[in-house]
């Protein structure tokens, strides 16, 4: 098995509505865990028994995981990026436009130097994704 490394992202109460939204965007299966029913559950306030101890989305060899148990406020910025490598042009240009729904362009999609359609977005969790198809030569 060869090492990979995947993206674990924190959110404040919106786990559950940003992984949703992620199935929507890439697909594949989507697993969470509240704190209710864990063994976290009596060592935390009842009023985030509802919240997303871990969850994960995995679709092939992509995979994304997030909670809403974050030790401090989670402040979004620049610090983190997920990167995509795509399988095809039509898969490029549906993961781009689905995640850009209620988000902002950062670098548009299209063909670069390297000769990869390349392109990042950050989406309305404030999350940036780097998109990158290598096209066969």
């Amino acid at each position: 098995m060869a090492t990979t490394a995947n993206a674990y992202l924190g959110f404040n109460g919106k786990c559950r509505e940003a992984m949703n939204f992620y199935k929507g965007c890439f697909g594949g299966e989507l697993t969470l865990q509240t704190v209710e029913g864990s063994p976290m559950e009596s060592q935390c306030p009842a009023a985030i028994h509802h919240h997303i101890l871990h969850s994960a989305l995995t679709k092939g060899e992509l995979v994304i995981m997030g909670t809403d148990m974050v030790h401090q406020e989670h402040v979004h910025g620049n610090n983190i990026s997920i990167c995509v490598n795509c399988s095809s042009e039509e898969e490029i240009e549906s993961f781009y436009g689905a995640i850009l729904k209620g988000g902002e362009v950062l670098d548009r999609l299209e063909e670069r130097f390297w000769g990869a359609m390349f392109g990042v977005v950050v989406d309305k969790y404030g999350i940036r994704w780097m998109f990158n198809y290598e096209k066969k030569k």
